[in-house]
């Protein structure tokens, strides 16, 4: 290798990408963001746990802290309530007198609790890099393209958009233009079904899994009766025909922790633990979902286990946090994690005690950090489209 040495410093200035993987800059268009702006506490500062309870308890009843079921257990301990991201930002709506919302989880979380909370209230997210792959794969040119493929093929008047909750609020808005709704992975079926009643068609945005499953699973409709469209090919890698005929129109979207889950994990977890029952979230592929015992959303996972007698074993295909957390609750019960590879959600993860110690402090300083803002526009159609989740039959 020859390595070239200048005395003369380079005039050599980083891309926006650069930049953007650096944490330096922001990309208004991604989930993911920056850095923060001021200098975040050591991980060693053997000082963090009281430094946070000091903040917000110097806050009061300013701030209200969400923390979703996938955070880290040092950041947990400080939320005032647990959930999935819909059930937080409902939470969050439901505090009018709390000044600051602090979301313990990803932006388009943060996103959806400030469509859903007043003006008055901020929404903070202490690290503006915690972002979601998922949600990344589905922009707001990339779904207004598709719009215009289906449109050319004839099709776009016969479709209904449905958008999973983790999506963007661009993406939620559009859903609200086009006369559709958003849904959970614990309301899909409902969502799908309201959906058939409108139109032909359903495009199911952005997570492909959660929408085959729940169309061939819980709907009855067969694997045929899907297409996949692929925002990085022309028309999506469809022809009019495939579009005219699929009654699914799928964005090949994913779950990076969930999508990791193979049918092999789950062969081998039944060889390794003999009567070991399989549970999994819907946004596993459909092999894996068809092999588990139990599929159901984090709040259905959460139940289970609950409800499970002592001595009983599981196997459990969702994020690893969460599959400790309830291991740690459940002594009375063999409680794994479905495959043998660590796979924690990275970005989910991102936000740690030093970034919520330091968006504490700041806030209990008066300085109001990172906030989460959906422009008024963008906001009422997404808002649109999560009351006619709410009003689903």
């Amino acid at each position: 290798m020859r390595v070239v040495t200048t005395a003369q410093p380079l005039d050599v200035q980083p891309s926006p990408l650069a930049l953007l993987l650096l944490g330096r800059e922001a990309d208004p268009k991604s989930e993911r963001g920056v850095e923060c702006p001021g200098d975040l506490p050591s991980p060693s500062d053997p000082g963090l746990v009281e430094r946070a309870r000091v903040a917000k308890e110097k806050l009061g009843d300013k701030v209200f802290v969400l923390g979703h079921h996938y955070q880290r257990d040092e950041v947990i301990r400080f939320a005032d309530v647990t959930g999935d991201s819909f059930k937080l930002a409902k939470d969050a709506a439901a505090r009018p007198e709390a000044e600051y919302i602090v979301f313990c989880g990803v932006h388009f979380m943060a996103e959806s609790a400030d469509i859903l909370t007043s003006d008055d209230q901020k929404v903070v997210l202490p690290d503006l890099a915690a972002g979601c792959s998922m949600a990344d794969m589905a922009t707001a040119e990339q779904v207004a393209e598709c719009w215009d493929v289906l449109t050319d093929a004839g099709v776009a008047q016969q479709v209904v958009p449905v958008s999973y909750m983790n999506s963007s609020a661009d993406i939620k808005a559009f859903t609200g233009r086009h006369g559709g709704t958003i849904c959970t992975s614990s309301n899909a079926e409902r969502a799908l079904n309201w959906a058939f009643e409108q139109g032909e068609k359903v495009l199911f945005l952005p997570d492909q899994h959660l929408g085959r499953n729940t169309a061939v699973r819980d709907l009855g409709l067969s694997l045929d009766d899907c297409v996949l469209y692929n925002p990085h090919k022309p028309n999506g890698g469809l022809t009019v025909e495939q579009l005219r005929e699929a009654k699914m129109i799928l964005w090949r979207g994913h779950c990076s922790v969930h999508g990791r889950f193979s049918l092999d994990s789950v062969n081998d977890v039944r060889e390794r633990i003999p009567g070991v029952r399989v549970l999994v979230h819907p946004e596993c592929k459909h092999e894996v979902v068809t092999a588990a015992d139990e599929v159901g959303s984090t709040e259905y996972i959460i139940k289970a286990l609950d409800a499970a007698p002592a001595g009983s074993k599981w196997a459990i295909g969702t994020e690893l946090n969460l599959v400790r957390r309830l291991a740690d609750a459940h002594p009375d019960k063999e409680i794994v994690f479905l495959d043998k590879t660590v796979c924690f959600c990275s970005t989910m993860n991102r936000i740690d005690l030093p970034h919520l110690v330091w968006t504490l402090e700041s806030l209990a300083e008066g300085n109001l950090v990172n906030r989460i803002q959906v422009d008024p526009e963008t906001e009422k159609y997404a808002r649109m489209a999560l009351e006619q989740m709410l009003a689903l039959p």
